[in-house]
């Protein structure tokens, strides 16, 4: 076994060996700037051309100058919401999901405190979307819609065609936050109704640093870094040009064995969850256990704290998370689960498990050996913290307020 067991591939992944062989030479050989003139720098500035080929392949879009290169999935989805609000000034409305991930929802609050006016989709206790609530919610103020493809937390999957569809009839624009569904599900840009889409490549074993925005042939974006003339002048500053290189690799490599991986990856996933829940009777599965990413397993344990599951799991060398990695460190409850209306005592220990195609059958053996007895050991911790806290609440002079407060009359 190795020394880390990583089941947290929905915060990163690792890097497949021949991205790092792609993306290696422009450190150190083909170091020259994609702008020049020269053959040394036009040569690099050709292989930025094939990534986007790649990159466009990878999500069925119809034409390559419609992939942009960004710095990560926070930077599309800013850029995109932004500039969609640019070209409609006179439109005031945004309509989002109240369980998207921090990028689209901390920008969104943000635009509230300036004047917009958010609609927060719902959700029902499977993480699924109502889309009367969205059809009601179109207006004629209505500046754009942002709904995720699949949920970071719980791998639950929007059906976005026909949100798209409802969308598009009235004439909106549509943007797709797919940062968690590249790589794990066919994707086909060029026949859905999606406007705008946002990729970050270190979700399918790319280099973190560096994603793309997708934006349909004919729909008019203003620039979002100004200065230069990089990305047809959308995005001004020198390319990232490993990144890039690196990010079509794997875009590449994904699109070939995507449908092979994932097969063989939901497989593993229902092996853990199913014994999982065989062997820990306080267990249960948040979102709905079909319509979901196949990598994904969000299970909580009764009446625990899923950090402390976390911790001891990291004792074992086991790498899982509570949900988004943007959000960690935050005592709050997960935003998803909450939405979902997850009951109280199921809230809290919630754990995710996201899987790869580095993950083997011998490291799902290893959690469903280890799990038991983590849940019982702070199921037990949490019994006795129950028993203090009655025996303190009903011993006259002891910490309790009200019981010091009797005792200082008598």
């Amino acid at each position: 076994m190795t020394s880390e067991i990583y089941f947290d591939n929905n915060a990163t992944t690792r890097v497949r060996p021949e991205v790092f062989e792609a993306l290696a030479p422009y450190y150190a050989e083909f170091y020259g700037n994609p702008s020049s003139i020269h053959r040394f720098g036009s040569q690099v500035s050709h292989r930025l051309s094939e990534a986007r080929v790649q990159v466009a392949s990878l999500i069925g879009a119809a034409d390559p100058v419609e992939v942009i290169f960004t710095s990560c999935g926070t930077e599309g989805d800013n850029a995109a919401i932004r500039g969609l609000l640019e070209m409609r000034p006179d439109k005031r409305q945004i309509i989002t999901t109240q369980v998207e991930h921090p990028a689209i929802l901390g920008l969104c609050q943000h635009l509230e405190k300036k004047g917009y006016r958010v609609t927060w989709l719902g959700v029902d206790q499977d993480g699924m979307l109502d889309l009367d609530e969205l059809r009601e919610a179109l207006t004629d103020e209505t500046a754009l819609v942002s709904i995720m493809f699949a949920n970071n937390e719980t791998g639950v999957i929007f059906p976005i065609e026909q949100i798209g569809a409802i969308v598009k009839s009235k004439g909106v624009p549509f943007h797709v936050d797919a940062v968690q569904a590249a790589g794990k599900l066919a994707l086909d840009v060029k026949n859905s109704p999606v406007d705008l889409m946002t990729l970050s490549a270190h979700k399918f074993h790319g280099p973190k640093g560096v994603g793309a925005l997708y934006v349909r042939r004919g729909m008019t974006v203003p620039p979002f870094i100004i200065g230069g003339h990089q990305e047809r002048s959308r995005r001004a500053g020198t390319e990232n040009v490993a990144g890039i290189v690196g990010m079509g690799k794997a875009a590449e490599l994904a699109l070939k064995s995507q449908k092979e991986d994932f097969a063989r990856i939901g497989a593993l996933r229902d092996q853990l969850q199913n014994s999982l829940l065989e062997s820990c009777p306080s267990a249960r599965v948040n979102g709905d256990k079909v319509k979901r990413l196949p990598n994904t397993l969000n299970i909580s344990f009764r009446y625990l704290e899923g950090e402390s599951i976390l911790v001891l799991l990291d004792q074992h060398g086991i790498c899982a998370s509570t949900g988004s990695a943007c959000t960690a460190g935050s005592s709050e409850p997960s935003h998803v689960l909450r939405a979902m209306r997850t009951p109280a005592d199921w809230l809290q220990g919630a754990v995710r498990f996201s899987l790869s195609r580095f993950n083997t059958e011998d490291e799902v053996r290893f959690i469903n050996e280890k799990m038991p007895s983590i849940v019982k050991r702070l199921e037990g911790l949490s019994a006795l913290g129950k028993l203090a806290v009655q025996h303190r609440n009903q011993t006259p002079g002891s910490d309790n307020p009200a019981a010091s407060e009797q005792g200082g009359r008598l």
